[in-house]
């Protein structure tokens, strides 16, 4: 259980909320409104990036405090704690604690992997490539820490290239090729993570029984090269075209994961959203077995078992069983997570408030 203790304090309706006695399974039951979903926001910020939302601070803090919030847990053992919380001078920054000294949020993934599947994301394959990009992310992020840093090298770069190309006078070459030279080499870090991750889910894909979930198949779709000298002579080619654009039109910026329904040869983008929905689970159940083992996990669903008839929650219960994952659920009655037994803990919110049952 990597999770043993959880607090809240002004964190959207949560003026102070304290959970413990965490189980493998932790089930948060409650109106819609209640805040359910704001205690797995909470949780995921204790990984790098914005959290499941990817809310602004200030957006997250309670109407009713000071303009601050703070979110804090300690694991098992009693001897990590990680903290994360904006003050009423920076409302706008968020800051991170590790065992009480302050850190970079890339830290937070030395200690945790967190990945989420929430309602907003059912008709992610249906939305534009920068969703599926982030999701990419998210789920190499559970893998490897340091992916965290690379995506901020690159982005960096990229701002700053294209800074560049949209100015009122053609820029330095020389400028250019130091800006390009780091951008190639981030770059090229992001694709082979990526494209490593794909390969790994796709395996576990394979390991996992047809059904009751629909099987996808994966496939990496870069938007560049993905060897660095090889980045790096594209975007010295593309630079009269990129500025005719206004931005780089070439580099992981533009990566996309391709998915497919496996049984009917469909663009997972053309299915049912049942379908849909199925070849998520399916990814985020094949993930689970990827990163079983490297980093306590924690796998936060918000509404996943809302609609799934009998059988698929419990197949989708045992093999969340098997991955060997601290699970967070939410849902707005207790009789679908009635299968769960004895290794869950039952929490009933209520407006921001939190009782155990």
């Amino acid at each position: 259980m990597p999770i043993t203790r959880l607090t809240l304090r002004d964190f959207r309706n949560h003026a102070a909320t304290r959970l413990e006695g965490t189980a493998r399974f932790n089930v948060l039951i409650g109106e819609n409104g209640a805040g359910k979903t704001n205690v797995l926001e909470a949780i995921s910020l204790l990984s790098p990036g914005r959290g499941l939302r990817r809310a602004n601070p200030t957006e997250m803090a309670g109407r009713g405090g000071d303009g601050s919030f703070a979110v804090g847990a300690e694991l098992e053992g009693g001897d990590v704690s990680l903290a994360t919380a904006s003050t009423p001078a920076a409302p706008g920054r968020r800051t991170v604690r590790i065992n009480g000294a302050d850190g970079p949020a890339a830290r937070l993934g030395e200690w945790l992997s967190i990945t989420w599947l929430t309602p907003a994301m059912d008709r992610l394959f249906a939305e534009g490539a920068g969703a599926r990009r982030r999701f990419l992310d998210r789920l190499v992020l559970a893998l490897e820490p340091g992916h965290a840093k690379q995506a901020s090298r690159y982005e960096t770069a990229l701002r700053e290239r294209n800074r560049l190309l949209e100015g009122p006078v053609e820029p330095d070459p020389l400028w250019l090729d130091g800006i390009e030279a780091g951008l190639a080499e981030a770059g090229a870090e992001l694709a082979r993570a990526r494209e490593a991750l794909v390969a790994g889910l796709s395996g576990a894909l394979a390991d996992l029984p047809e059904a009751p979930f629909a099987r996808p198949a994966l496939a990496y779709a870069a938007g560049g090269p993905v060897e660095t000298e090889a980045l790096r002579a594209a975007l010295r080619e593309g630079r009269r075209r990129d500025r005719a654009a206004g931005r780089t039109l070439t580099g992981p910026h533009r990566d996309d994961l391709g998915v497919t329904l496996a049984a009917k040869q469909a663009p997972a983008a053309e299915c049912s959203t049942g379908e849909q929905k199925a070849m998520l689970i399916s990814i985020v159940l094949a993930h689970a077995a990827l990163t079983a083992g490297t980093r306590p996990q924690l796998l936060l669903l918000d509404e996943i078992a809302a609609h799934l008839d009998p059988v698929r929650r419990a197949a989708l219960y045992e093999r969340l069983g098997e991955a060997g994952a601290q699970v967070w659920m939410t849902g707005t009655e207790l009789a679908p997570f009635e299968g769960l037994g004895a290794e869950s803990a039952v929490w009933r919110v209520a407006d921001g408030a939190v009782v155990r049952v």
